[in-house]
């Protein structure tokens, strides 16, 4: 049976893969986890974005939760980060999120924080698998009743309380500062244009009329055009643009050049080490990094601690050595002094901090890393098992590394949900990297069927 929780929760197209029935299921079987060493009914916290589906989600969750004998708390729609902090803050045995992030609005899903704040382990959501399954199969499982039966508390207030802690991680104040806001008509839409105007800021909102489907529709940090191109005809001083769910941010400089993730951390890092707040002037990343970004952390004077693809993996890693940022390319950023997730909020407002102390124009921090040309190819196989040991692509890889040499990179890796091995080169010559990455990609195809 495939396990039912995915990189980032449980997710699907709404009311086709993901039902309201296990949102129903997942529900009762928080509230029994969770609830299992406290006396008092366990106190879960829900927040959604704007998608169609997340009434029917929250509803269903709802009541699950309620028919355990837990209690409900709604922040109706807030960005995700919100509930991870919210959590924490009202001593919740848990924060459950109903957002698909980045996907399109037929995709909904389910993620989970546990009352710290952080993402669930892997150990845990397996607990959670294993009773919903049993529920499946016995659903009278932990049925109270009389006044065991658990309640809801509608929380309008839950919203100013997020706003007011973003306020408190800012150390400048923006006046004057035209900037271009795009919300992706997602989670970010009541929370962000307050944020900047209250810091001073003159901003001119884009994709803030969530209509239930329009959300990361051509908008967003997976669509840059439009803020682009918005930033340029309002003679903008900078440009944010956030997901679905807003826990990740991407920017735009004066001149509509877009700021990534891999900017965005060479630019805070770069503005911590001056500060003397970067703890061992040290950053953590993924292996997908650009190998732009190794050299402007190592000219800048710091280093670069690689993990394994996905936002829980760099929180690992900086939990467990006392970094204080790292993140991905996609613009998830960790900020651990102010968060225990990416926080979309949180990232701009460091990031427009930066940009303050610094009294240059965003363009002149954008070219603090040059992006190099990246390539990726992704192979169809017959099976992903063994090609780490087949002498005939570790040939061809070696290869392609001697070719590009100090300024250029190869990984090959396979992918964690499909039949597919995906084959990234980087370097200065796209041409280059094209023949190099489809020349290893013929091999792969050979070598795996």
């Amino acid at each position: 049976m495939a396990r039912l929780f995915g990189t980032d929760g449980v997710r699907g197209e709404a009311n086709a893969v993901l039902m309201p029935e296990m949102a129903y299921r997942l529900g009762r079987a928080a509230t029994i986890y969770f609830g299992k060493e406290s006396e008092e009914q366990p106190l879960v916290i829900i927040g959604r974005d704007t998608r169609l589906s997340g009434e029917m989600f929250e509803a269903a969750l709802t009541a699950g939760i309620c028919s355990a004998g837990g209690r409900a708390m709604l922040a109706g729609v807030i960005p995700t980060p919100a509930i991870a902090y919210l959590a924490r803050r009202h001593k919740a045995k848990a924060g459950i999120v109903i957002s698909a992030s980045h996907n399109p609005f037929h995709d909904n899903g389910i993620k989970f924080f546990g009352g710290d704040g952080y993402k669930l382990p892997d150990a845990v959501e397996d607990e959670l698998e294993a009773i919903v399954h049993q529920l499946e199969n016995d659903d009278n499982l932990a049925r109270p009743t009389g006044d065991k039966i658990g309640h809801i508390e509608y929380r309008t207030d839950l919203l100013n309380q997020y706003i007011e802690y973003v306020l408190s991680t800012c150390s400048e104040r923006f006046d004057g500062m035209k900037i271009v806001l795009d919300c992706a008509n997602g989670a970010s839409y009541q929370v962000m244009p307050r944020i900047l105007r209250e810091l001073g800021a003159k901003v001119k909102v884009i994709h803030a009329l969530p209509n239930g489907v329009n959300i990361n529709d051509n908008c967003g940090s997976t669509h840059m055009e439009s803020l682009q191109k918005a930033v340029i005809e309002n003679g903008a001083d900078f440009g944010i643009a956030h997901d679905g769910d807003a826990d990740r941010t991407l920017c735009v400089d004066e001149k509509g050049q877009i700021i990534d993730g891999d900017h965005i951390l060479v630019m805070c890092a770069q503005d911590m080490m001056k500060k003397g707040t970067l703890p061992y002037n040290t950053v953590v990343s993924t292996v997908m990094a650009n190998i732009g970004f190794h050299k402007a952390i190592k000219e800048a004077g710091g280093r670069v601690e690689i993990t394994q693809v996905g936002d829980r993996y760099v929180l690992e890693n900086m939990l467990k050595n006392g970094y204080k940022i790292g993140g991905e390319q996609s613009g998830h950023i960790i900020f651990s002094d102010y968060a225990t997730t990416g926080d979309g909020p949180i990232t701009a407002l460091q990031v427009l901090c930066s940009l303050k102390r610094s009294g240059r124009k965003a363009s002149e921090l954008t070219a603090l890393m040059t992006t190099y040309p990246q390539l990726l190819v992704n192979v169809r196989v017959a099976t992903k098992e063994g090609w780490e040991e087949n002498e005939a692509i570790k040939a061809a890889i070696d290869e392609g590394n001697k070719e590009l040499g100090s300024d250029g990179r190869i990984l090959v890796r396979p992918s964690g949900t499909e039949p597919l091995i995906r084959v990234m080169a980087e370097g200065p010559d796209q041409s280059q990297l094209d023949v190099i990455c489809h020349r290893i990609a013929d091999v792969v195809k050979k070598e795996q069927g």
